[in-house]
């Protein structure tokens, strides 16, 4: 595997991070503050805007996985994409998403700061695992106890 100098590296970050301003923020809305880049633009078409939109922001993850970035800066980064992706396809609400989520953006960020300060990244990750799966846990019991209860409530409804 070549590796690449400082140099290119450093030029590869810039080229990624234009990149996501055009994707994310690359207009101004007139007579507003709003920025809006293609990816919402490109989300407006119904059925293939948002996973085309997905695809291309790849670009990010990949070049996340060239650096060498650790596998919970990583998922944070397809959660990104995957967030964007999944909510960008509710009609109206998607769009809005669109617009206010800025997933390329997140993900440069995330990546130069794992450029940046690889231990840091690292402890900040974890603790976005940890409650990651602290949420998951929470609905986990949340949807056992709801259904209990629903069950319940079914059972009392029917039987008299």
């Amino acid at each position: 595997m070549l590796t690449q100098s400082a140099d290119a590296r450093d030029a590869q970050l810039q080229r990624l991070r234009r990149y996501a301003q055009w994707m994310d923020a690359g207009f101004t809305v007139p007579f507003t503050s709003l920025r809006v880049g293609f990816d919402p633009i490109i989300g407006l078409v119904p059925g293939v805007g948002d996973a085309a939109g997905a695809l291309m922001a790849g670009w990010v993850l990949l070049e996340a996985v060239r650096r060498g970035a650790p596998r919970t800066t990583l998922m944070r980064m397809a959660g990104n994409i995957a967030v964007d992706m999944v909510a960008g396809a509710v009609p109206l609400l998607g769009d809005v998403v669109d617009v206010v989520w800025k997933a390329n953006l997140r993900n440069v960020a995330l990546l130069e700061r794992h450029a940046a300060d690889a231990q840091g990244a690292r402890a900040a990750d974890r603790r976005f695992v940890i409650v990651l799966l602290g949420g998951i846990a929470f609905m986990g019991v949340a949807l056992v106890i709801g259904g209990v209860l629903l069950g319940a409530t079914l059972v009392r409804a029917i039987l008299p």
